[in-house]
């Protein structure tokens, strides 16, 4: 049993989908490590073409050059989330400490604290009847390793947690790293114990002296990716289309999006909803709508619901029976999230379908607050709460 490495040119980056393949549920249960948020559609093909169910989304640390599509996954495919709790990554749903497993079926994945790139990062270890395998993030490549010039990185932490925790695992251990730009796909730790041209051989004076020598340029991405992954990849820093700009006199007049109709703004959608045009449906938690607000003559068919948050099975058949194919669906949850995977799942089912922009409640402020900074009760639009 291998993993199924995926590839991220723009990034350079290796995303890697596990599963158990024995099995007996109709859809196998899967880990996916590291994904990236423009490769999104990739892996959702890869989850329906393997027949996979995604239980967790997992980071080995927050990275710098990619904004992780983790928080995405959650929303379509039901994963939660995972992160090593050193990273400051608080949106996961499992903050990781040394040694916690993550099962998927008859599978786990074992996390290893292994700092030095970041103080938090994490390497997984994952035991199969083949043998063994670790995902060493940025800490440990084919041939070199993670740097250590930011966040929170050590050349010292890392050299100890290349020597002292990746380098005593068995050397037929196979490796499967972060990164390779080089067309490299895997290693094994003996390999690198012997042939690693950044640490094999090395005293840890000499690694620390070599790291402090590379002058690498700061990654192009560091200043969105970082605060976008501490998020789990929801970005909260993008400006969003204004509706005062909006002609509600042209009903087609949305943003464009990928697998449904387009993103609209909250007040174009209550036009539609008061001229007949559209339905909006609120796919917000029942506990939501009751305990934060409700709109007024919405359909009310929850996404994902308690308890466990977990994908309602009966969503196309609610959608189906309650909202005419005649009519433009509008679909609003608590931040314009979850409602995109229910506007695609809507668009495959031949409704024309669109996502709410910024949803009832808007993005967090920066104390965590939200209904401050926009949203469809910032905007006064019609609300009410039980």
């Amino acid at each position: 049993m291998k993993p199924i490495q995926l590839f991220d040119a723009a990034s350079s980056t290796y995303t890697y989908l596990l599963f158990d393949e024995n099995s007996p549920e109709r859809l196998r249960p899967a880990v996916i490590i590291d994904p990236v948020d423009e490769q999104l559609e990739r892996d959702l093909a890869a989850l329906r073409h393997y027949g996979l169910q995604l239980v967790w989304a997992v980071e080995t640390h927050a990275h710098a050059d990619h904004i992780t599509s983790a928080g995405l996954l959650a929303e379509h495919a039901g994963a939660k989330t995972a992160a090593p709790s050193g990273c400051g990554i608080h949106t996961a749903a499992m903050q990781l400490q040394h040694g916690d497993a993550l099962a998927f079926g008859g599978e786990s994945l074992t996390a290893l604290h292994t700092p030095g790139h970041t103080s938090g990062s994490m390497s997984f270890l994952w035991n199969t009847r083949e043998g063994q395998h670790v995902f060493t993030g940025d800490t440990l490549l084919i041939g070199g390793c993670g740097r250590t010039d930011f966040q929170s990185g050590s050349a010292e932490a890392l050299y100890n947690s290349i020597t002292q925790v990746l380098f005593e695992l068995p050397d037929d251990t196979i490796v499967w790293p972060g990164h390779d730009y080089q067309g490299k796909t895997d290693s094994t730790i003996g390999t690198e114990k012997s042939q690693n041209l950044r640490i094999a051989g090395k005293s840890l004076e000499e690694f620390t002296q070599l790291m402090g020598q590379l002058n690498l340029p700061k990654p192009n991405r560091i200043d969105e990716a970082v605060p976008a992954n501490q998020s789990s990849g929801i970005r909260h820093d993008m400006v969003l289309e204004a509706d005062d700009d909006m002609d509600p006199s042209l009903p087609m007049h949305a943003r464009h999006a990928e697998g449904y109709a387009g993103d609209i703004a909250p007040r174009l959608a209550n036009q539609w909803g008061q001229s007949g045009a559209g339905v909006l449906v609120d796919v917000r938690t029942d506990a939501e709508r009751e305990w934060v607000g409700f709109v007024p003559g919405a359909v009310a068919i929850a996404w994902k619901q308690w308890p466990g948050m977990a994908l309602n099975p009966a969503f196309d058949e609610q959608l189906l029976a309650r909202v005419p194919k005649d009519k433009k669906v509008m679909f609003l949850c608590r931040s314009g999230v979850r409602s995109i995977p229910a506007a695609k799942r809507a668009s495959e089912l031949g409704f024309e379908a669109y996502n709410i922009l910024e949803g009832f409640e808007g993005d967090p402020d920066e104390n965590a607050h939200r209904g401050v900074c926009g949203g469809w009760r910032f905007m006064g639009l019609p609300w009410r709460q039980s």
